[in-house]
């Protein structure tokens, strides 16, 4: 699968817009990002683990969801999530202090971050958005987000993550089954955790 280096690299041809918005927005905050871009879509989590040679786990899912208002507005919302897990909508409920919240259509989702599912960032969005994020990508020493386009990554310590999105960590998933976090586990022995330098 080819791929390519587009931050920090001088002599590499300008990233598209939307890339250039998340890492535009990353270096307002002093980061600079290594976004890598495929001939692939890493539009779904597994395709972004398979394409970076990380776990499901590392992968950030960022979902777009919208709490109904009084005045017929909907207040939005960004969930970053580990790639296997699902949240929990009364969860999320409780933590935003909303009573009724739903996931964003595909229309609501671009509206409120300029970008289209499957290359939705942690940052860089066309209004300022409210961010929750999951607890189980603390685990990880690195963790890979849509970098505006479902061809872009960029790998991030899930604490620099955290400050970017100006994110509070909160449980707002489904639990998972033990067998699950079994099989999850015998599948990662073995499987080096992606480092921000790994050749993919």
């Amino acid at each position: 699968m080819a791929c390519c280096i587009l931050a920090a690299v001088p002599d590499l041809q300008p990233p598209p817009s939307s890339i250039q918005r998340v890492v535009d927005a990353a270096a307002r905050k002093g980061v600079t990002l290594e976004v890598r871009t495929f001939s692939e879509s890493t539009h779904t989590a597994e395709e972004a683990a398979a394409a970076v040679g990380a776990e499901l786990g590392q992968i950030v899912k960022s979902l777009v969801f919208v709490a109904p208002q009084p005045d017929g507005a909907v207040e939005p919302v960004l969930c970053l999530v580990s790639g296997p897990n699902r949240v929990d909508l009364a969860r999320l409920a409780a933590v935003i202090g909303e009573p009724d919240v739903r996931r964003a259509t595909a229309a609501e989702a671009r509206d409120v971050t300029g970008f289209v599912i499957g290359g939705i960032p942690p940052i860089g969005h066309a209004r300022p958005i409210r961010v929750v994020m999951d607890p189980d990508l603390g685990r990880f020493e690195v963790v890979w987000a849509a970098a505006g386009t479902p061809t872009a990554v960029f790998p991030v310590a899930p604490g620099t993550l955290r400050m970017l999105a100006n994110a509070h960590v909160a449980p707002i998933c489904e639990e998972r089954r033990q067998a699950d976090v079994l099989a999850e586990g015998a599948g990662r022995s073995g499987s080096p955790i992606a480092q921000p330098n790994a050749g993919a």
